[in-house]
């Protein structure tokens, strides 16, 4: 069909193609579901549908022959008006929901699905003409059940997210509440049988009489610093253990403040002063007498020095200040420390939680002397809190006390039962060690000493180290026999030790038989120990006899007597 032709039927009122576009105009105008607006290349409105008479109120009447823009300003404040511009150019524009909401704002049927503005799509395209652009058309949809319809599923699948995360949270809640109670229950077995292995030992070597004046006097004084220890730890448990069911009860009377202070600092200033920590204190006169337990009150503050003391380093200093402020008085312990991370700060009065609980954790014990003080202070009706700017910049501890009365429900403390007497265990008879060499590993000081004289009474040579880098070199240059090492060390631990070694050539001590001598002793332990690489798990405290004897089975001397 040649271009004139199809013009003359263009003309022609009758024509299929007339009567088509006639018919498209119609469904445009009358019957589509969507918005439609049509304008010419200046943006003034050519066509303007029924549905867009019925949402906007406006008849096209009043419309068609006016600007788009100058009709709805709100398109240019919206810079929506640049998507006409880009249409103009040839470009095709879509405006969705989620990013624009609507082209015009129009209002949702009343009611209809709890939306009160229509929610819409919107494609804003070029009309062209034989490849000129000549207008714009605009198709508006209305997706405000669609919306609906996804929000719907949105909550359902946020619901279901919600009960799968909360039931991941419980699980994972569970497991680190199991995780938490086995690492205390491997904390509690070192922190107990660490001192009770020097005071078992020294008491054992004690008993025999084999020790000079001078080493005597030195079992004597470890005895009773490990002795104190342990009973610390015990009296933490206990308290802890009260305090949970409910009956630990307060003294209460009227208590002098600054006695109970000057009491707690007295008690560490030897702690302190062997670390050379300055210890300045500022307590005011007028903080006056308070209503407490005195003997609470001084364990609460002396929990806090201890704390403080032990993650000072050397050199430097702890304040201690009181004051009153209004109807309270304030008691401020801080330190110059290690700090306290931000991540670990909510649990500082946590039970049993450490910031470090590894096997390598440089400072020893429970993890319970701050979750007691926070009971205590609670008791007297007051409140504690910390604040730490982080790792390395100290720690601050501040205590709030009432002046209030507590009513004082005082029990006595039962008596502990008498200890049963051990018979003692003589070196007669067992298996002589005469001329071996043999490593000592073990951070703690009366740990190695112990071990060394024991060693050395049935004729051991001993070569002592408290890390595993100094274990390393004293394996190269004294080639020992037999290695006994610790687990629980800082920095590296016996398990990274024993790796190390098994990975040495035989000729460098890469064979060297080793045990383990450890204060953790879960049977977990005991096979990660076996595991590792060590032929023996020696659980602390160990018995003098039992250790000479793995020690000569380790060397082969199990069946030859002491010469």
């Amino acid at each position: 069909m040649t271009r004139a032709v199809s013009k003359k039927r263009m003309r022609d009122p009758g024509s299929k193609e007339t009567l088509l576009n006639a018919a498209v105009l119609h469904w445009m105008h009358d019957l589509a579901a969507q918005g439609i607006v049509t304008t010419d290349s200046e943006l003034n409105v050519v066509e303007w549908n029924h549905w867009m008479e019925e949402h906007t109120g406006k008849s096209s009447a009043d419309v068609i022959g006016n600007n788009l823009l100058d009709l709805f300003p709100e398109l240019r404040e919206r810079r929506l008006d640049r998507h006409y511009k880009w249409a103009l150019e040839g470009k095709v524009s879509v405006l969705s929901q989620a990013l624009h909401r609507y082209l015009i704002a129009l209002p949702a049927v009343t009611g209809e699905h709890g939306q009160d503005q229509m929610q819409q799509a919107v494609r804003i395209l070029p009309l062209s003409h034989e490849g000129v652009v000549i207008g714009t058309l605009t198709i508006i949809d209305d997706v405000t059940e669609r919306v609906r319809r996804e929000a719907e599923l949105q909550n359902q699948i946020e619901e279901r997210s919600r009960l799968l995360s909360s039931e991941k949270l419980a699980r994972n809640e569970a497991e680190r509440a199991n995780r938490l109670k086995d690492e205390f229950l491997a904390t509690v077995s070192h922190e107990l049988r660490n001192p009770l292995n020097a005071i078992l030992g020294w008491a054992h070597m004690l008993r025999l009489g084999k020790l000079s004046p001078a080493n005597a006097e030195r079992a004597v004084e470890t005895i009773y610093r490990n002795a104190n220890s342990q009973a610390q730890l015990v009296s933490d448990l206990l308290d802890v253990s009260r305090i949970i069911s409910g009956k630990l009860r307060l003294d209460v009377r009227t208590v002098d403040l600054i006695s109970i202070i000057n009491a707690a600092i007295d008690s560490i200033r030897p702690a302190a002063d062997a670390k050379s920590i300055r210890l300045q204190a500022m307590l005011e006169p007028d903080a006056g007498p308070i209503s407490g337990d005195a003997d609470r009150l001084q364990q609460i503050v002396w929990n806090l020095l201890t704390n403080a003391v032990k993650f000072t380093p050397k050199d430097g200093r702890i304040h201690v200040k009181l004051q009153r402020v209004d109807s309270h008085v304030e008691i401020e312990v801080s330190d110059s420390g290690v700090g306290i991370s931000k991540e670990f700060l909510p649990h500082v009065f946590d039970r049993f939680r450490q910031a470090d609980a590894s096997t390598t954790r440089i400072h020893g014990g429970l993890g319970l002397g701050l979750s007691i003080v926070h009971q205590l202070v609670d008791l007297h009706g007051g409140t504690v809190s910390v604040h730490s700017e982080g790792e390395g910049k100290g720690a601050t501890f501040t205590i709030v006390l009432p002046f209030i009365g507590v009513v004082s429900h005082h029990r006595e403390a039962e008596p502990a039962p008498p200890a049963n007497p051990e018979e003692i265990t003589t070196f007669e008879g067992l298996p002589s060690l005469q001329g071996l060499k043999v490593l000592v590993v073990d951070d703690e000081a009366d740990t190695r000493e112990l071990i060394g004289e024991v060693l050395k009474e049935v004729g051991s040579e001993v070569i002592t180290c408290r890390s595993v880098e100094e274990a390393l070199i004293a394996l190269e240059q004294h080639k020992p026999d037999i290695l006994i090492s610790d687990l629980g060390m800082p920095d590296e631990d016996g398990y990274s030790l024993i790796s190390k070694i098994r990975a040495l050539p035989s000729e460098q001590g890469g064979h060297i038989p080793a045990a383990a001598l450890t204060a953790y002793a879960r049977a977990e332990d005991r096979m990660r120990v076996l595991r590792s690489g060590f032929q023996f798990h020696l659980p602390k405290p160990v018995d003098s006899a039992e250790l000479v004897t793995v020690i000569a089975s380790l060397a082969g001397r199990a069946y030859k007597s002491k010469a």
